[in-house]
């Protein structure tokens, strides 16, 4: 297959196409001027050297984000263009991924490190593991928005050598020298900045993986903190003592709820996890996952009606995610009402991607369910 990728999320300006396993062209400047002036350019330069024809695209890799407010916008409107130009789908691929994937096949732990102000960094936690002959990327903490000291307690917990990269490296240096306690390096300056090449190799394999989108659904991903998190949201194990509130909870936001028992009987099975959101002591939100051979299946996620558009159920499956991982989990799935759009649009969020409908799956009324998953 041969695709476009665009990289517009930082103050790098990167364009390139990619074939297979072949790296066709690549046009990337760092230099202060405005990826509105750039990057279509850049493409056009590309498209005139290599004689390429669009006809012959299959899909735009984009950085999806997160990263500069404005250059993400430009490179998401970019992608957005040739998409309905050319009729072809868009491969969202995360910025702090691609940055990752630059450092292929290295035996450290790899974090990528962007600059994304008021103190914070857009950061991940990342590792390759051979298998089959080749490298994948494992994600450890998936791309998110801290405080370096978060992220250096992670790696710290972790106990391996670290290869930092991205624009942050020169702003959080001196915290580097006094927070991390494991040996770290810096990626060189041919792998230490955002290239399209990198987005295109990524946009190819989760192409494959059936991970894309219309030019009508995409949107950047700015993963600024959530207000959940701004408000001292905490995420625990659930207690029997959360359960009543819980059930509580899904009687009042679901036609067909779980009922007490039910919740009682899973939060004591090894193959389960189940968490809730607290504020103040107080239950707002709970979800759960069934994990078997690799996978999980998330069963449920419900959030107080007078919590909801303040990233609670962003938070809960992040760190339902997270901690999967960590457990062992490299795929997620579940099912939603197809009606339900804010939650399909939450879930497309955090990267899970629809892979069929089951039909008049729930009651209540009836309805199909969208199936989607998470790999």
């Amino acid at each position: 297959m041969r695709l476009i990728a665009l990289d517009s999320s930082g103050l790098v300006a990167s364009v390139a196409v990619v074939e297979d396993d072949i790296l066709i062209a690549e046009y990337t400047i760092q230099y202060k001027k405005t990826h509105s002036q750039t990057l279509l350019p850049m493409l056009d330069e590309i498209r005139n050297m290599i004689e390429l024809d669009f006809e012959q695209i299959d899909a735009i890799a984009v950085a999806a984000g997160p990263g500069s407010f404005t250059g993400l916008r430009i490179g998401s409107a970019t992608a957005k263009g040739l998409s309905f130009a050319m009729g072809k789908p868009i491969v969202p691929v995360p910025t702090v991924d691609g940055l990752a994937y630059n450092l292929y096949g290295t035996d450290k732990i790899v974090c990528p490190i962007m600059d994304a102000r008021r103190s914070q960094v857009y950061t991940g936690i990342y590792e390759f593991i051979r298998e089959e002959g080749a490298y994948s990327l494992h994600i450890i903490r998936q791309q998110c928005a801290v405080a370096f000291a978060e992220i250096a307690k992670n790696l710290n917990e972790l106990g391996r050598e670290v290869i930092f990269l991205g624009d942050g490296v020169p702003v959080f240096k001196e915290e580097m020298k006094e927070l991390m306690k494991v040996p770290y390096t810096f990626a060189p300056a041919h792998m230490n900045r955002q290239r399209a090449a990198s987005i295109g190799v990524l946009g190819t394999i989760y192409y494959a993986q059936g991970k894309i989108q219309s030019g009508e659904e995409h949107a950047p991903e700015y993963l600024r903190l959530s207000q959940a998190e701004r408000e001292n949201v905490q995420i625990c194990p659930m207690e029997r003592s959360d359960v009543d509130r819980v059930s509580e909870l899904e009687e009042e936001a679901f036609s067909m709820p779980w009922s007490r028992d039910a919740f009682l009987e899973m939060i004591e099975k090894d193959n389960a996890r189940y968490y809730v959101a607290k504020r103040d002591g107080n239950v707002i939100g709970g979800c759960g996952v069934i994990m078997a051979a690799g996978e999980g299946n998330i069963t449920n996620v419900v959030v107080d009606a007078k919590e909801r558009n303040r990233g609670v159920g962003c938070k809960l499956l992040q760190y339902l995610i997270e901690d999967g991982i960590k457990n062992g989990l490299n795929a997620f799935t579940l099912e939603v009402r197809v009606s339900n759009e804010a939650a399909i649009h939450l879930y497309k969020k955090l990267g899970f991607f629809s892979e069929g409908i089951r039909p008049n799956f729930y009651e209540k009324p009836v309805e199909d369910a969208m199936i989607m998953w998470k790999r």
